[in-house]
């Protein structure tokens, strides 16, 4: 049995899932939270394929969750409580030995192209790469440590979100600054939602079964962090987010592309300080900074109630929207598949349909109906005739980390 982990680790929580990969069949998951907050709280889940019969096509019994409150000072305390619920919960990690851990890290830089097995100087380069992910890496990098402590026997492969994105040509890559600033501060494009615009580019192709390397796909990856990504023959040649993942759509609460002549305007008129400005831009802008609330669905909701300020959010992140996607059609020459995903791109209906309505120079024809219907697996919302497939994907970050674990590990 090819049993993988899966980690993704958060300042004060990490997420995970066990994974046989010889079914990719999720085994459990769960989410320990409050990590230093005094009572910690873990949330285990054993899922119908583990406690079904192992030969079982499908199985009939439910997941069956457990909740667990216990104080959790640090990420290590948080493993141990992680294996206190395999143990007591299940699915035994005797019978279901973890072959090897993977790990999301946001940001990789310049350095990491590839999943990578953790070593000593693994560890050190992604600490080194803080800087340029300060809220995410340091967090990742806990987790991979408190992970190797829990599981010292098994190789350990960081993921990386930006490592899809590192097959950018320069002049993709590249901000018109002054050379020398930018090389000193590694300043430049690197893209982010790697994982995910990687699965999903992959699914699109096997389902309208053509080759991945003939086709010319644009994937929207839209979740309270937004990005968009132009791919050509399964590599990524455009992408929205750039150093950070501030640049590029409207987000739930992040501002996407601005002008920078904003920042020094606020920095000198309304006497705002570049901790201000962050907070500014990360966590009071996007839908809730025009509307006030941050869930695509709360927008929805009040724009078909009339409300003046949620007609304008929507507005706002279509017209973002299709900027891009008129942006990357001429990247690429035209595309053949158009790819929704995540939160809002697999359950907006409205931003699908409204994204999608101005290209019909380009072949896209949306099926009214197929849009509106809503459904588990992979689906297509373009009419027949239209040249342009237009898909819904679910996209699986975690499935994607565990291949690519078992890539550089098996």
């Amino acid at each position: 049995m090819s049993v993988v982990l899966v980690v993704n680790s958060g300042s004060s929580s990490f997420k995970y899932q066990l994974l046989d990969m010889a079914n990719e069949r999720v085994l459990a998951s769960g989410l320990v939270e409050r990590i230093g907050e005094g009572i910690g709280v873990a949330t285990h889940t054993v899922t119908s394929a583990a406690l079904a019969a192992p030969d079982a096509p499908a199985p009939t019994v439910t997941d069956a969750t457990a909740t667990i409150e216990r104080e959790i000072p640090d990420h290590t305390a948080g493993f141990a409580v992680m294996l206190d619920a395999f143990a007591a919960h299940g699915p035994s990690l005797d019978e279901h030995a973890p072959v090897a851990v993977g790990h999301r890290v946001v940001h990789g830089g310049a350095r990491f192209f590839a999943p990578t097995v953790v070593t000593p100087l693994v560890e050190i380069n992604i600490d080194e790469l803080s800087v340029l992910a300060p809220l995410h890496n340091p967090a990742n990098l806990a987790g991979i440590v408190a992970a190797k402590k829990a599981f010292p026997d098994v190789p350990h492969v960081a993921v990386f979100d930006t490592a899809f994105h590192q097959s950018l040509a320069p002049e993709a890559f590249t901000y018109a600054i002054d050379r020398e600033v930018a090389e000193a501060h590694r300043i430049r494009r690197y893209g982010f939602h790697g994982t995910s615009h990687k699965f999903v580019s992959e699914a699109a192709a096997a389902f309208v079964g053509r080759p991945l390397a003939e086709l010319k796909q644009i994937v929207f990856h839209l979740g309270n962090g937004a990005s968009v990504a132009a791919i050509e023959g399964g590599r990524s040649v455009d992408t929205s987010m750039g150093l950070t993942p501030l640049e590029g759509l409207v987000m739930g609460t992040r501002s996407g592309d601005l002008d920078p002549a904003v920042l020094l305007q606020l920095a000198r008129r309304a006497d705002m300080s570049t901790a201000d400005l962050d907070t500014l831009l990360n966590k009071r802008s996007g839908l809730l900074g025009i509307a006030g609330v941050s869930d695509m669905r709360d927008i929805q909701q009040r724009r078909e109630a009339g409300d003046p300020a949620a007609r304008l959010a929507f507005d706002v992140y279509i017209h973002r929207l299709r900027a891009y996607a008129g942006a990357y059609l001429a990247q690429l020459n035209g595309v053949d598949v158009i790819s929704f995903t995540a939160g809002v791109g697999e359950n907006a209906a409205a931003v699908r349909a409204e994204a999608m309505v101005t290209l019909g120079f380009a072949g896209v024809e949306i099926d009214a109906e197929r849009n509106a219907t809503r459904g588990r697996g992979i689906r297509r919302i373009s009419t027949d005739a239209s040249r342009v497939e237009v898909l819904v994907v679910p996209t699986d970050e975690e499935l994607e980390i565990a291949r690519q674990t078992l890539s550089v590990t098996a």
